[in-house]
């Protein structure tokens, strides 16, 4: 335990925080808040703009769960991980996508890494800046991971530096997916996405029964085929009585950036990444159509996660259309992501590096 400095104003951190019986790090500014469950694989749960108190991160409608204090009702590789899905934002390294065996090992839906308590130490604590490394080693990869998440001033911005490093010796493929989930109140009917120009891609197969989109489409960004033989611009966010659930995913961008903007709030949310790691950006769109286990009609959110690789079949499907991400015996990959929120009016022309926001 950091014992830091108890500051009212400027850059503040805390790792004295327990939610729900999970070590917990908060970090914050005049603008911002950030919570971070230290314990539940540093997922972000909750990111709350303090002028407006939005918080965009979308949560579950069970939210955190202990895992001491559970008992799986089933040893199901899917429903695992749902089953302690809270929402919010989730590094996923080595496999992203729907379970499969690679290497001999067996892997559930996004694992693993999220999945099990990561360290955090404090490495800076100022009223100008303060930053926390967090690191992990997946179970069933030679695979570390450490990101390291600051906060500067007063700026909406949180800046994280993350790392992969393949402490194995021989190479090694996997999927790396940031899986950045936005719920209400920043996601509704009245909101827009906007992305640099780009490929737009559906799933290969309908992913539910409720899917709106064309399987195995592929055209410029924003217009795709439905399957009534419709054009859906995806500049516009659908309301929850869209009821729909599918997966879409946006490539061959110029820069590596989205913002979701509600035009009714004048609120957003912009995160800019590194598109030579990250090629693809994937599109979670559950508007209310996802049946029973374990949505239930409940959720409207949208998942915007950059990610190594095609599609949500997991890391052999990666390997197999081309898109995993090969790290040699020994080596690191590196990226740096912005994240925050927004204010304004208009067409959001580009996110810098540095999270600013254009119109």
């Amino acid at each position: 335990m950091h014992y830091q400095d108890e500051r009212t104003t400027g850059c503040r951190v805390s790792d004295s925080w327990s939610y729900r019986g999970l070590k917990t790090v908060i970090l914050e500014n005049g603008v911002v808040r950030v919570t971070v469950l230290a314990d539940k694989g540093a997922d972000i749960y909750s990111f709350v703009h303090k002028p407006t108190d939005t918080d965009f991160m979308w949560r579950t409608p069970w939210g955190v769960r202990d895992p001491q204090k559970t008992v799986p009702p089933t040893g199901s590789p899917q429903s695992a991980w749902l089953d302690f899905y809270e929402g919010g934002w989730q590094t996923v390294v080595p496999h992203g996508g729907y379970p499969d065996q690679v290497y001999g090992a067996d892997f559930g839906i996004h694992g693993d890494v999220n999945l099990i308590p990561w360290d955090a130490q404090i490495v800076e604590d100022t009223t100008e800046r303060v930053s926390v490394t967090f690191s992990a080693k997946s179970l069933r990869t030679p695979m570390s991971v450490s990101k390291t998440l600051s906060l500067n001033g007063v700026s909406p911005t949180l800046t994280v530096e993350e790392t992969v490093t393949n402490e194995g010796e021989e190479d090694l493929d996997i999927v790396w997916l940031e899986h950045i989930t936005i719920g209400p109140p920043v996601l509704s009917g009245q909101s827009r996405l906007f992305v640099p120009e780009s490929k737009l891609l559906s799933h290969p197969e309908s992913i539910d029964a409720n899917s709106n989109l064309e399987p195995n489409f592929s055209g410029p960004w924003p217009n795709m085929n439905a399957k009534d033989g419709s054009k859906l611009d995806f500049t516009h966010i659908p309301p929850k009585e869209d009821r729909s659930l599918d997966m879409a995913y946006m490539t061959e961008m110029k820069e590596g950036w989205y913002a979701l903007l509600n035009e009714e709030t004048g609120i957003g949310w912009a995160v800019s990444y590194p598109i030579e790691t990250f090629k693809y950006l994937w599109y979670w769109r559950n508007f209310g159509g996802g049946y029973g286990y374990p949505w239930y009609g409940r959720c409207y959110n949208a998942g915007l996660e950059p990610c190594t690789s095609f599609g949500n079949g997991g890391l052999k499907s990666a390997q197999e259309d081309g898109t995993a991400l090969n790290i040699a015996a020994g080596d690191s990959v590196s990226v740096k992501i912005t994240a925050g929120p927004f204010t304004g009016s208009g067409t959001v022309t580009r996110v810098d590096p540095n999270g600013n926001v254009s119109f």
